[in-house]
């Protein structure tokens, strides 16, 4: 059946399959480095792209290719690329994209590492860049330059929950020719569709959210148009960053599970949320489905539901952060996020504490914020936990 003609939960279970001789109900892995040809004249119609096959796992494979079929599917995109991981998408996208002399516009409260490999080591090779509050599209037009070849927003933003209007920036980027990205790991193509709103580019981290599991890493990347694809996924095989077959395996039996696992997790959200609005120790909470959320017209907009990420600030600042991170029992003091088991973390101890402090203040990470990524246990057991933690402070 056209998977166009299908509806998403029906595209989790089925979408991505590959032709096998055997009719597998699942996905095989194919955990081979490399592939015979029938002759050489097979051969190097390979090498030359006269026709569809593997050749090397660096350069595809079987297996993940089913998943970057899926998840472009997923994403209504022309064509995924599977990564080792979400930085290998990131480097990818970079390296792929940028030269000497390049300039980049991006959000300010973004992925800790994604922040540091901008500053501290594409800057060695001449890429500039211009951190801004992208929740307000004038920021944005007032950091293009004549050089600005990429605007990179992650929305909701990590950690805060900003959110930026996505069709607001490709409106402003087509008007300039610049390439969008949206790094869509918060949402997962169940809650935001980025490509469907003119983005170039649409990436994840697939260790959070679309494998659900906390048990591999991995990174995609969906571009909207063929030319883009190609470009990114010759540079993913000359980087070397590409996912291994058993990875990518995993990754399509975490994701089947997804719409489930978020439906039950942002059910769980919201009653955290409400019941963090209320304590006294609380300072504000940042939630995409509170009514108290300064942008949730925005939500209401470009998403299909609030997620499962929740950041709240404590009145007590960085050592209340501390405390409640050192008193949590059932919530699982760890980075990352989007698994079925409640992560929790303070961002200024932790993902961005090498991001120099008044760049992480003016971005909105307080030295008492905590991002709270909410998973499928009962939500009473997790209330309990936090209110005892919370009353250690």
């Amino acid at each position: 059946m056209d998977s166009k003609k299908i509806k998403f939960d029906s595209k989790l279970i089925h979408s991505g399959m590959i032709d096998d001789q055997y009719g597998p109900a699942t996905v095989p892995i194919y955990q081979t480095s490399t592939f015979k040809f029938n002759n050489a004249d097979h051969g190097a119609d390979l090498f030359a792209g006269n026709c569809e096959g593997f050749i090397y796992s660096r350069m595809g494979n079987p297996t993940v290719c089913s998943l970057e079929r899926l998840i472009a599917d997923l994403e209504n995109g022309y064509k995924g690329i599977a990564l080792s991981s979400g930085m290998g998408a990131v480097n990818t996208i970079f390296m792929g994209l940028l030269e000497t002399g390049s300039h980049i516009v991006s959000t300010d409260a973004i992925y800790g590492a994604t922040r540091v490999v901008i500053e501290n080591h594409y800057s060695r090779f001449g890429v500039e860049a211009d951190f801004v509050d992208t929740t307000d599209c004038k920021n944005i037009i007032d950091a293009i330059k004549p050089n600005t070849k990429l605007i990179y927003i992650e929305t909701p933003a990590n950690p805060t929950m900003g959110i930026t209007d996505i069709e607001k920036v490709v409106e402003i980027a087509r008007e300039k020719g610049i390439i969008t990205v949206v790094d869509n790991t918060f949402c997962s193509p169940y809650l935001q569709k980025p490509l469907d709103l003119g983005v170039d580019i649409v990436f994840h981290s697939v260790t959070k959210f679309i494998n659900g599991h906390a048990d591999i890493v991995g990174g995609v990347i969906v571009t909207r148009e063929k030319e883009l694809h190609e470009k990114l996924n010759s540079m993913m095989a000359n980087l070397g960053c590409n996912m291994d077959p058993h990875q990518a395996y995993m990754v399509i039996r975490g994701v089947k599970t997804l719409s489930i696992r978020i439906e039950q997790s942002q059910k769980n959200a919201m009653k955290i949320a409400k019941y963090l609005e209320n304590h006294p120790k609380v300072k504000w909470v940042n939630y995409p489905g509170l009514d108290s959320f300064s942008q949730k017209e925005l939500v209401k907009k470009q998403m299909s539901g609030p997620g499962a990420m929740i950041a709240f600030e404590l009145k007590e600042g960085y050592n209340a952060g501390k405390t409640l991170m050192n008193n949590v029992k059932l919530c699982i003091l760890a980075v990352s996020l989007g698994g079925v088991e409640s992560l929790i973390q303070h961002p200024a101890s932790m993902t961005h504490s090498k991001v120099d402090k008044d760049s992480r203040e003016k971005a909105g990470i307080t030295n008492g914020l905590v991002r709270l990524s909410v998973g499928i246990e009962n939500v009473d057991d997790l209330i309990a936990d936090l209110d005892q933690a919370l009353n250690k402070i």
